[in-house]
């Protein structure tokens, strides 16, 4: 996990607030000249903007979401249902409170402004995110198994297995941060964003197509629309950053990726088994072939080969319902530039979930 890949590491500086004498386009994304002044009509990257607006335009609080109606079914949903429904809202706290902190460690070191910018409004989504589970919660359980839940990221031992990549490339980054630490952890972020959260969702969504906690699932698929979002913005930073520094964008780098997914892919499956297994209405074999649907989905967003070719269409069809914020722009900016050890694919794009 330790290995390099572009030669000596250097360690990026935090930003200065201003640099007057430097020019206000930067001139990269990281280790670059900027004023740090943002305009937003001049920028290395124009397209930014428009993810940007996208982002902006999500804007939601979890105290929108009336949970009154699920306060009242919870008690009757099935033992396996109300543990899974706590295990999975544990595990999406555990994920998404880290997404705060890294998307404000990334702004720290970037160089350009306006992906300072998008950040501070990804941290605060993401902070959102957080808070929602703690009102989700409050709704269904008393104090004792509101902590149980969100203590359980550090003591689940089929949780803690399948963090540990997570663990090891974000606290990497925050120690040792550098234009490779900082790929890592896009990918990384790229994983948990677009694959991690998809077992989780899907457990939501079954039970909405039962008519079953309707108010978390609504809540849910806020959260979904907001990474989706995030993930696409992710994907194009780390293919903006692979095109501005191409000794990573060597065949060794690009395998590291591929393994990454696939070892997470198994995680994802390990855990999906364990927590969902039990739970009626949601076919397992559907579920991992969505895992894999997800990590080609993810792969071609960052310019990279599907590693699963049997997997290109979703085989849960149904869960498209609950997500009802698509964008059918094709990220296709750095196609030619970062896609240097991959294949060309018509399927690249952002319009499926």
């Amino acid at each position: 996990m330790n290995k390099r890949f572009g030669g000596k590491m250097t360690l990026l500086k935090e930003v200065q607030v201003l640099e007057p004498i430097d020019p206000t386009r930067t001139t990269r994304l990281f280790e670059g000249d900027t004023n740090e002044i943002l305009n937003w009509n001049d920028i290395k990257y124009p397209h930014f903007y428009d993810i940007r607006e996208e982002i902006r335009a999500q804007f939601w609080i979890a105290a929108e979401v009336d949970m009154t109606p699920d306060v009242k079914q919870f008690p009757d949903l099935t033992e396996a249902e109300q543990d899974a429904y706590l295990k999975i809202i544990g595990l999406l706290a555990t994920l998404d409170a880290p997404q705060t902190d890294l998307a404000a460690k990334l702004a720290d070191y970037t160089t350009d402004p306006s992906v300072t910018s998008i950040m501070a409004t990804i941290a605060d989504q993401e902070s959102e995110h957080n808070h929602s589970y703690a009102y989700v919660l409050s709704s269904v359980t008393d104090l004792n198994g509101q902590i149980e839940a969100f203590e359980m990221g550090r003591q689940d031992p089929v949780l803690l297995k399948r963090n540990e990549r997570i663990v090891e490339i974000y606290n990497e980054f925050a120690t040792n941060p550098s234009i490779e630490t900082a790929l890592k952890a896009m990918v990384y972020t790229s994983l948990l964003e677009g694959m991690y959260f998809y077992s989780a969702f899907a457990y939501f969504y079954n039970l909405a197509r039962h008519n079953k906690m309707v108010a978390t699932s609504t809540m849910i698929s806020f959260i979904n629309r907001d990474e989706l979002q995030h993930a696409r913005f992710i994907s194009e930073l780390f293919r903006a950053t692979l095109a501005e520094n191409p000794e990573y964008n060597n065949e060794d780098f690009i395998e590291w990726v591929y393994a990454q997914y696939r070892h997470n892919v198994e995680m994802e499956k390990e855990w999906a088994t364990y927590v969902l297994s039990d739970v009626q209405g949601i076919d397992m074999d559907d579920m991992i072939g969505y895992i894999k649907y997800r990590a080609n989905k993810m792969l071609r967003m960052m310019g990279l080969s599907e590693i699963y070719p049997e997997y290109t269409e979703n085989p849960m069809k149904w869960i498209r319902a609950y997500v009802d914020n698509f964008d059918g722009v094709k990220t296709d900016f750095f196609e030619q530039k970062s896609r240097q050890y991959t294949k060309t694919s018509d399927l690249n794009g952002f319009d499926d979930l």
